[in-house]
């Protein structure tokens, strides 16, 4: 695969379609903490397009390495994504509920932890390892130019959910916990279906 113009927007397009869930976990974290700092934004952002960027590598290297196993694990993707992205959920609207019933007024919500932003990050890519076999064509340099272009569509994109979600997250106190939950669930449900 030649490095040009082409390569650039089909990496470009493959990067915004596989953002799309990191997108709307972006959107449920800036719903779930209005008052986020643009540091953090861009350390979560930095995690998610890290992910994007290191699965399709890891696939890529899966395919040119050890293609049966990749091909046996490609099977427990969904149920994966599912799970993590189920438990994720229902702690949000576990804790939107709780600071409901305290009568709280819908001031700095709880920080995503460190352990469930990598676990949102490996939920939200773990599709992106199949990546790996729409680019195991390319060599090594073409596919990790590919991975980084990824990586930097699902940052724009990913900063983009966080400030909508921010913003709306302000409005809606403690509704706004349960409803980027409520998100979360439903993106493990589409993935789980989608990738059945």
């Amino acid at each position: 695969m030649s490095i040009n113009l082409v390569f650039f927007l089909n990496s470009a397009a493959l990067g915004v379609g596989l953002a799309m869930d990191a997108f709307s976990v972006s959107l449920a974290n800036g719903l779930h903490e209005p008052r986020m700092p643009r540091g953090r934004m861009c350390f979560i952002a930095g995690v998610y397009a890290f992910f994007q960027f290191l699965m399709p590598m890891t696939g890529w290297a899966c395919i040119h390495t050890i293609a049966v196993l990749f091909s046996a694990f490609r099977k427990m993707i969904p149920w994966i994504a599912l799970g993590l992205l189920l438990y994720l959920g229902g702690k949000m609207i576990l804790e939107g509920v709780q600071e409901r019933n305290s009568g709280s007024d819908g001031g700095i919500g709880p920080c995503l932890s460190g352990r469930d932003l990598l676990l949102q990050g490996i939920a939200t890519s773990i599709d992106a390892l199949s990546v790996g076999f729409a680019i195991a064509e390319y060599a090594l340099i073409p596919a990790f130019i590919a991975s980084l272009i990824i990586a930097a569509v699902t940052f724009i994109i990913c900063i983009g959910g966080l400030l909508i979600g921010r913003k709306a997250g302000t409005a809606l106190s403690w509704k706004a916990s349960v409803l980027g939950g409520c998100i979360l669930v439903l993106i493990g449900i589409e993935i789980f279906l989608k990738n059945l």
